[in-house]
């Protein structure tokens, strides 16, 4: 006895219900017949009864049975010419196949198939866990959903059973998540194999580290998850519990490593881990950090100078002030092509710093302290109205209120502005608001629009080269956008540790299967569109093709459609072929019950 999957279309849906059949013998050879129905099973109930049948095979002597997981067997072959019942021919439903086929053509560039093949050997298991971990990438690569929908909807409507060999039966999602617990303990070697398989392909400097953190919040309390934790959020979801992730990129913005903390966590005590890991994985020389300035503390500075190691970092605004003369003095300045102004300032300490203004950043800071400037204006003016014709007495711990409510909107230019609440002596009682304005403050403001502190103790002398340096640190928010809006990293549903950490890494391979995209057209020269990439490959679906025969028999064609002219000049410019079949024809298997 054998578990055996009936496919049925009901109102537009495809569902698969199950039947226990039996294998008997005839003097025209061995046929099946039906025992009863088990209708729709989850993954667990599926293992039960092909255990069950096991048993009952054992038990009672009959011929060899298949199992749930094994592949259909091959059969005899279809003959080279075959007479065909044109009339009869049909085509299946597409099956999602070309943005699967290019990633799964990135998967094996990157070695990553043999990897995790031989970190993860087969065993007992009917599917292999190296195979699960493709699927559980692919699908955070070309569709990100949650484990469920990807086990329900989406992998039996891919050609991924086809590619991969495996049938949709077997992919659950309680499979599924124990791929995460067998994926987590192979970070490292994940992730050094990826440091040099990168490094290799797009020779990327191996000293240059850019470090960033961004956060990703939860739906759920998370209860059980001590790295769950209500902290500063990137994404105003102040309402939910979050954990920090910090991301290691090289240049070019590709990823070189990742790490989860908690939610609360400050975002200059990761530093000093992510140092130690990296000299760890690649070798303890010096190595330039370029940090933001939330990450640049002193301590953080002092910390990478006793190692050897470099920094490039942006400094809080206040130090700014310090370089007041510089910011006047006309003299200095070196304009770069993309309008930016840079001037070179060492200091006897031994770090040097780059001032940097841009023109069309002081229009936008302008504009800021102009709006805000008019908002807080118009709410004195207001404020003042309202003292001077109030029948009453008013409070002034009420007016103060209304003072700290306008200024605390209007931030940007609060200090411009110096407020006086006093008794109005022309009616006793009452109070009177009057106010000037700081002409200093409006000097500085004006000086420093559109002006920016850089801090190295690099040797290098060229402040362009600096800036540029720096400017590469906007690659890792680039990364961080791509991970949140791309490939969904959040919210998390995941409520345990170790679920949370998995869950991530999945999203950190499928961002180094997008980089690597990403690094491919550029190179192709048709930029870095690699969402357009995998709209326009999605459009190559898989379709089965059955062709009646007058036999009696019907042979299962596996064809993919022809690429337009826009699909096939991208994967001409990247290099990737696409087949027109997959397999060979084959009978097709009919069940009649």
């Amino acid at each position: 006895m054998f578990p055996m999957p009936v496919r049925k279309r009901k109102n537009g849906k495809e569902h698969v219900y199950w039947a226990l059949m039996e294998s008997y013998r005839t003097p025209k050879g061995s046929r099946h017949r039906l025992v009863g129905w088990l209708g729709e099973l989850e993954g667990g109930a599926k293992a039960g009864w092909a255990e069950l049948a096991r048993q009952l095979n054992g038990k009672l002597p009959r011929v060899p049975q298949p199992t749930l997981f094994d592949p259909e067997p091959p059969g005899e072959p279809v003959p080279e010419q075959v007479t065909v019942n044109v009339r009869g021919v049909r085509v299946g439903p597409g099956k999602a196949f070309g943005d699967l086929w290019v990633g799964l053509w990135l998967w094996r560039s990157l070695g990553l198939d043999a990897l995790f093949a031989k970190l993860l050997p087969r065993g007992h298991e009917g599917v292999p866990w190296s195979l699960l971990v493709t699927i559980e990438v692919l699908n955070r690569f070309c569709q990100p959903a949650s484990e469920l929908h990807a086990a329900e909807t989406w992998y039996p409507t891919t050609a991924l059973p086809e590619l991969l060999g495996v049938p949709p039966e077997a992919v659950y999602d309680e499979r599924l998540y124990r791929t995460l617990d067998v994926l987590l303990p192979l970070k490292d070697a994940v992730e050094r194999h990826l440091g040099e398989q990168l490094g290799a392909l797009f020779a990327l400097r191996p000293d240059l580290c850019l470090y960033d953190l961004t956060s990703a919040y939860f739906e759920g309390e998370a209860a059980r998850n001590p790295l769950a934790r209500r902290g500063h959020s990137r994404e105003g979801r102040t309402d939910c519990k979050q954990v920090m992730v910090g991301l290691v990129g090289g240049s070019k913005g590709m990823p070189r490593g990742h790490e989860v903390f908690a939610g609360n966590t400050n975002d200059g005590t990761t530093l000093r881990g992510r140092v130690e890991h990296m000299e760890a994985r690649y070798g303890p020389f010096g190595r330039l950090w370029v940090i933001d300035r939330g990450i640049a503390s002193e301590e953080n500075l002092a910390y990478i100078r006793e190692r050897g190691g470099f920094y490039l970092v942006g400094t809080p605004r206040p130090l700014l002030r310090r370089f007041e003369r510089e910011l006047a003095d006309p003299d200095g300045w070196r304009t770069l092509p993309n309008g930016l102004k840079v001037k070179l300032v060492p200091e006897a300490g031994g770090d040097t710093y780059v001032v940097c203004r841009s023109d069309e950043r002081a229009t936008k800071e302008r504009g800021i302290h102009e709006r805000f400037s008019r908002r807080i204006e118009a709410g004195l003016v207001r404020l003042a109205g309202r003292l001077a014709k109030a029948r009453k007495p008013p409070s002034r711990a009420a007016a103060e209120r209304q003072l700290g409510r306008l200024f605390a909107r209007n931030s940007r230019a609060a200090a411009k502005f110096d407020p006086h609440l006093e008794d109005d002596p022309a009616r006793p009682g009452h109070l009177r608001l009057t106010w000037t304005c700081d002409e200093a403050w409006s000097r500085w403001a004006a000086l420093s629009e559109g002006a920016y502190l850089l801090r190295t103790n690099l040797a290098e002398r060229d402040p362009e080269a600096l800036w540029r340096g720096y400017m590469e640190l906007t690659e890792v928010e680039d990364v961080f956008r791509t991970l949140k809006t791309d490939l969904v990293v959040r919210p998390i549903h995941h409520q345990v540790e170790p679920r949370v950490r998995a869950h991530i890494f999945v999203s950190y391979l499928a961002l180094v299967l997008w980089k690597t995209l990403e690094q491919m057209t550029q190179a192709a020269g048709i930029g870095d569109g690699v969402r357009r990439v995998l709209e326009e490959a999605a459009r190559l679906k898989l379709n089965e093709v059955i062709l009646p025969t007058s036999t009696g028999r019907e042979i299962r064609l596996l064809c993919v459609n022809r690429p337009d002219a826009r699909q096939r000049a991208l994967l001409d410019r990247l290099g990737i072929e696409i087949p027109e079949r997959l397999g060979e024809p084959r009978w097709r298997k009919q069940i009649e019950l």
